[in-house]
């Protein structure tokens, strides 16, 4: 059988399966937090015709009485595949909401979620203390309460942050991951969420205007209309991003090419935060039309190629 025609047919899987993920970055042009994707090619196996000789002329170590000089190998490509899908994690553009739980990231890191709401995670120098596949990362922060006034994504997964460490001290707890819920920080910061309570200091205002801070903290406000610090968002950063693995929903989870997570507040070493605000999309639709371009023109070319063999095998079979 022809060689090309082998050739051909894995170049048209090839660019199929290029065509498909730029498809998939322009359906998601609009998906908050979204990062695009881009297949990179290599080729297959050689075939060897005739493999390469040292030159044997004077002045070189070889013992051969025939001299000649060095000869390259001769090589027959067998076709191209796809050798990885990368995932770029560049900066997507930020849009404003004017949504006070609406957060975008400022930097590297994600936000960590998790769908049990009552899960309170231990950490071991700012890691998972052992496996933990309920959590899940997500650079979408369009955030808003739940009637138990949990702070959740659109599906329904509770975000994930850290405690005040007491009443008296408005610093994020470290030790500890535990779920957004708005009345379950005010108890731990010292406040209560109705008057007729016995404990706390201060009592959690009926429209208590929570707002999310560059640091990550949360604040809200009293029926004094005094702000408090309650609790503070988590960012999770990778060793190797691109290792992360796509789980629907705009989330990821860990692999064991992507490293551990180390979680910590927003800062300058991470990201920041910017509240009021979404992280759009990094896809470029100028870069995706010009390689669905390419992608199409390729396969129609290795297209062209299996037509060319067809003649060359149907001229032999006339010639039977």
């Amino acid at each position: 059988m022809l060689r090309s025609l082998g050739s051909a047919v894995s170049g048209m899987d090839a660019f199929q399966t290029d065509l498909d993920v730029v498809g998939n970055n322009i359906a998601n042009v609009n998906t908050i937090g979204y990062k695009s994707a881009r297949a990179v090619f290599a080729d297959m196996l050689s075939q060897t015709l005739s493999g390469a000789t040292a030159p044997t002329y004077p002045g070189t170590t070889s013992t051969s009485t025939n001299l000649s000089g060095g000869v390259n190998a001769q090589q027959v490509g067998l076709g191209t595949q796809i050798e990885a899908i990368q995932n770029e994690w560049t900066q997507g553009a930020d849009q404003t909401t004017g949504n006070p739980l609406d957060v975008a990231i400022n930097g590297a890191g994600l936000f960590a979620v998790t769908p049990d709401p009552n899960s309170s995670i231990a950490l071991t120098n700012n890691q998972l203390s052992g496996s933990n596949s309920s959590v899940y990362y997500t650079r979408a922060g369009d955030f808003s309460l739940d009637a138990n006034s949990n702070l959740v994504l659109p599906n329904g997964n509770v975000v994930l942050g850290y405690e005040v460490t007491s009443s008296s001290d408005s610093s994020a707890n470290t030790s500890s991951l535990v779920p957004i819920n708005i009345n379950t920080l005010v108890t731990q910061a010292g406040g209560k969420t109705n008057s007729s309570s016995t404990t706390g200091s201060w009592t959690l205002a009926s429209n208590p205007n929570v707002t999310i801070g560059s640091d990550g903290s949360i604040t809200v406000t009293d029926m004094s209309g005094n702000t408090h610090v309650i609790g503070y968002l988590a960012l999770a950063t990778f060793p190797n991003y691109g290792g992360l693995q796509k789980i629907g929903d705009s989330e990821w989870s860990v692999t064991g090419n992507s490293g551990q997570a180390t979680f910590g507040t927003p800062s300058s070493t991470s990201g920041t935060l910017q509240s009021g605000a979404v992280e759009q999309s990094n896809v470029d639709l100028t870069q995706e039309f010009a390689e669905m371009i390419v992608a199409q023109n390729g396969y129609a070319a290795n297209s062209q190629v299996i037509s060319t063999d067809k003649q060359i095998l149907q001229t032999l079979m006339n010639n039977v």
